[in-house]
């Protein structure tokens, strides 16, 4: 079996535009990216508030719009989801996306509008593990996705439900509707199921992960954010999921969705197959945890506790309202202003990537076009 390659390169805010450049040549993007198809850009907004490691960051993604505008990718759109749990719109502006659309003039699209993309029944040729059996009726995706080339956004960081999180979970806020809540319980075999349907919709793969604050313990959203000081690029899904979770300090193939997903031939998750161009991380080892919360409880007792005979009750009815509830006030209400939010402030005020998210909070971008 070919290996699969993975750029990572340590970066430092004076350097990262100027390094996602040299990480991408390093991943050979071009290779994997037709020049002649519309490129989407899909963040990661895992929380509308900016806290460090949860969201794409706005230097990852102008970065990328700078590598492509220089190997002359002429289409580039962004492609927002929203979930039950966050606001879209909060989100691109609290994180300082908006300004680097406008100047970039990269048109954005939200696939929860009818007016910027319409949702189709899609019957995949290769073999779902669980998403046919939890939408019988049909499985539905943006028939914008169709023929594209997609690049992912992901940050590296721990999540309550997958242990980590990256490139393949990133499909899932733009490939699922809103009622995407119907597979936490199939979670893994769901990131395998879109990884299939990715590799036959669009005409390109590619992911650039940002770990320059990196997130440990219980996430997408309250999690301890760490500086790493790390970028990494791949069109392998799997191979750069698979390389974070082994920096993060665990064994990627005891993570389920990527030990699928290896198996099942979608990409490599045994690192002794996956070559590491750029810097030697043969020892790195961050000795992340997900550690334990009252979301990480209250997930599994919804998903995978004895309560789950409960779920078509609760999350197929109006009763999903009480759980959505919940969630906002423990987050917004509770979580941001006692502590994540001072947190923040303090990352902001103290760390050299604080310093330079407070440079586009007042600037809006940083780069120059060639």
């Amino acid at each position: 079996m070919a290996k699969s390659k993975v750029a990572v390169i340590y970066t430092k805010p004076e350097t990262v535009l100027n390094d996602i450049d040299r990480l991408v040549e390093l991943a050979e993007m071009e290779k994997y990216l037709p020049k002649d198809k519309v490129t989407i850009l899909k963040d990661n907004i895992s929380w509308h508030y900016p806290f460090p490691s949860a969201n794409t960051t706005p230097w990852q993604l102008e970065g990328t719009i700078l590598a492509l505008k220089k190997r002359n990718y002429s289409e580039i759109s962004c492609v927002q989801n929203k979930t039950v749990v966050i606001n879209t719109f909060k989100g691109e502006d609290l994180n300082h996306y908006v300004p680097i659309f406008k100047h970039y003039n990269i048109p954005v699209l939200y696939n929860f509008k009818n007016e910027d993309m319409k949702w189709i029944p899609f019957k995949p040729k290769g073999k779902m593990l669980i998403l046919d059996k939890i939408f019988p009726e049909g499985i539905t995706i943006p028939e914008y996705f169709i023929g594209k080339n997609i690049i992912h956004l992901p940050t590296t960081k721990c999540h309550i439900y997958t242990t980590t999180t990256g490139a393949m979970k990133n499909a899932f806020g733009g490939l699922l509707n809103t009622y995407r809540h119907y597979t936490h319980s199939w979670i893994h075999e769901t990131l395998v199921d879109l990884l299939t349907i990715q590799k036959e919709i669009h005409t390109g793969i590619f992911a650039i992960m940002d770990g320059t604050t990196a997130g440990n313990g219980p996430g997408p959203r309250t999690m301890e954010p760490v500086v790493k000081n790390v970028i990494l690029a791949s069109s392998d899904q799997v191979a750069i999921d698979a390389i974070a979770a082994k920096m993060m300090g665990f064994d990627p193939l005891s993570l389920k969705f990527i030990r699928l997903a290896h198996e099942a031939g979608l990409g490599i998750g045994d690192t002794k197959d996956i070559e590491v161009v750029g810097e030697n991380i043969e020892g790195v080892n961050w000795n992340f945890s997900v550690g334990k919360s009252l979301q990480r409880f209250l997930g599994w007792l919804s998903w995978y506790g004895p309560t789950k005979v409960l779920q078509k009750l609760i999350f197929r009815t109006p009763l999903v309202n009480i759980p959505i509830l919940v969630s906002e006030v423990n987050h917004d209400y509770i979580h941001w202003p006692l502590k994540e939010k001072w947190i923040y402030l303090k990352w902001k005020k103290n760390t050299p990537w604080g310093k330079l998210f407070s440079e586009y909070e007042e600037k809006g971008t940083l780069g120059k076009l060639n």
